[in-house]
């Protein structure tokens, strides 16, 4: 961590009635993903790329930034790293500086699956707080949005 930049890791988790693969499947398809996170307007695939151990997915993706009464639309690449099985490996790059990088595992729990993502979120400093509060906010929508869309059949 730098004078320069905020940095922050946050854990959370949501569990979700449906086993590991259903959820761990919706959960890569960023277009599905755009259903329930509050934040993302568009989806476009731009590439995917076969792995040794799976494949290598990267999104163009378009949110709507709160900043007070405004909202700005962002333009960002995403990349997720999918393991034939296991966790999922996630990154974010947005203008100017802001980085995700997280960590996603789906464990098998009585009921269902247990999704936890560990995130690290870096921004330049004066964007460091409201960056980590909507991104922590939107985040834990998502996973709630996720174990909605399995509650509801």
């Amino acid at each position: 961590m730098s004078w320069w930049r905020g940095d922050t890791e946050r854990t959370l988790t949501e569990d979700v009635p449906a086993p590991p693969e259903a959820v761990r499947d919706f959960y890569v398809d960023l277009n599905n993903i755009k259903l329930v996170h509050p934040l993302i307007v568009a989806v476009e695939t731009v590439s995917r790329t076969e792995t040794a151990d799976g494949y290598l997915q990267v999104y163009r993706v378009i949110d709507r930034i709160p900043l007070g009464p405004l909202t700005i639309k962002v333009s960002y690449r995403a990349r997720l790293r999918v393991r034939a099985d296991g966790d999922v490996l996630t990154e974010a790059d947005q203008s100017p500086g802001v980085r995700l990088r997280g960590t996603v595992s789906f464990t098998p729990v009585p009921g269902g699956t247990r999704v936890t993502e560990r995130v690290r979120i870096s921004a330049p400093r004066p964007l460091a707080a409201l960056t980590i509060r909507e991104a922590v906010k939107a985040h834990i929508e998502m996973l709630a949005g996720i174990r909605r869309h399995f509650e509801s059949g």
